[in-house]
């Protein structure tokens, strides 16, 4: 099989890639090691910025997310007992996110990649890159007993952390950097109305909440808890009473208890390797980086390397600016450590670390609280991250 570029990954971001490739005439194979029912079964984020949702207009796999997405004009920060609405909407110049979960963006783009007619090969087995630094790159994976081969004239390595993307870069070429959290997130998922119609982000002397959701009758929550827990030991009704004890008394009374769909403790970390490609391997989400979910960042990062990879790759098949291949790393980096920087920021601010923080940084998150929730400049600051900040032209 030959194609112009091969995805390893049918994650979302490697389905986007493909979807933009698709729709400006670049032919794409995306190679998946899992079936499509695993892709889709995964639980993840539920806010995509500004331009995540303008990039999925784009690519023309917008119509559900703006039928069913609910718009978010702002989001409510609880601090020591201070309710303060964060306006996104009047605080960035009118910018909006879109409260639509991970899973319905991977389900309307498989549905895409189907209808397209380009090929997508899941259940791949083994798969691997070769002569990454050559100009003949290709790609071999195992199916049905029989090893196949796409030869190619790019890869992009969308297969997440564990995939082989990364792991196929020899050791000594990239720099890792890392920061490792003392807790994790208890997230709960449920067929209940949300207990009210923006976020809630709470700080809470007995940790970190979170109040998200995914539509107007499915709930999403998160409560910090320490790495040593184990969510078997979490029933329904112990969740919902440590969460109601963490929220003001007026939200808690709102809140609407049901069976639990999904439940699952996540360790939080960041994590960021340098550079984001290698000779004609280009890294893509989060085979690159890694944030905890604070600032809602993960697949919008995402697609940020997405719309910088698909930018340049238009350059280079319509005009011929091979040049421009050395500048995906940098331009992607540059918005993701931003992106790291903020989803550190939001930790940071809200979570409790107890003695994992001395009393000198005890007091400087406290005055970050006061400051950045009491000063105009400091909403503004929260709010044009949140909404996310705008790409860089390619040229």
């Amino acid at each position: 099989m030959k194609t112009q570029v091969a995805i390893i990954g049918a994650g979302p971001s490697g389905l986007l890639l493909g979807q933009l490739l698709h729709k400006a005439g670049i032919d794409s194979v995306i190679v998946e090691r899992q079936t499509p029912e695993y892709v889709l079964g995964r639980i993840r984020a539920g806010v995509l910025e500004q331009g995540t949702v303008d990039l999925l207009r784009e690519a023309g796999v917008a119509e559900r997310m703006d039928r069913e997405g609910l718009v978010h004009e702002g989001v409510e920060l609880l601090v020591g007992g201070r309710r303060q609405r964060l306006d996104l909407k009047a605080l960035t110049g009118g910018k909006t996110v879109m409260v639509y979960g991970q899973t319905e963006v991977t389900r309307d783009l498989m549905q895409a990649r189907q209808a397209s007619g380009a090929p997508i090969i899941y259940s791949a087995s083994n798969v691997q890159p070769h002569e990454l630094k050559g100009e003949r790159p290709y790609l071999t994976y195992e199916k049905d007993g029989q090893v196949h081969r796409v030869d190619c004239d790019y890869i992009a390595g969308c297969d997440g952390f564990h995939g082989v993307s990364r792991q196929s870069i020899p050791d000594g070429v990239l720099k890792h950097y890392e920061r490792v959290y003392p807790f994790g997130w208890l997230g709960l998922l449920a067929d209940t109305p949300p207990v009210n119609h923006e976020l809630i982000y709470a700080h809470h002397a007995r940790g970190f909440v979170l109040c998200s959701q995914r539509s107007q009758t499915r709930s999403r929550y998160y409560l910090q808890v320490s790495l040593d827990e184990q969510v078997e030991a979490w029933s329904d009704e112990r969740f919902w009473n440590e969460l109601k004890a963490r929220l003001p008394e007026d939200v808690a009374a709102r809140l609407v208890t049901g069976p639990a769909l999904e439940k699952s403790i996540a360790p939080l970390r960041s994590l960021v390797v340098e550079p984001m490609q290698y000779g004609r391997l280009f890294l893509v989400g989060d085979a690159a980086h890694i944030v905890p979910p604070t600032g809602a960042k993960g697949l919008n990062l995402a697609a940020s390397d997405v719309n910088y990879l698909y930018r340049i790759l238009l350059k280079v098949y319509r005009e011929g600016r091979t040049d421009l291949l050395q500048q995906y790393s940098p331009l992607a980096l540059r918005r993701v450590w931003k992106g790291e920087r903020f989803s550190w920021f939001m930790t940071q601010l809200l979570h409790d670390f107890g003695s994992h923080k001395d009393a000198w940084d005890q007091k400087m998150q406290e005055a970050d609280r006061e400051y950045f929730l009491t000063s105009p400049a400091g909403l503004v600051n929260i709010a044009e991250n949140y909404v996310g900040l705008p790409f860089e032209e390619v040229a």
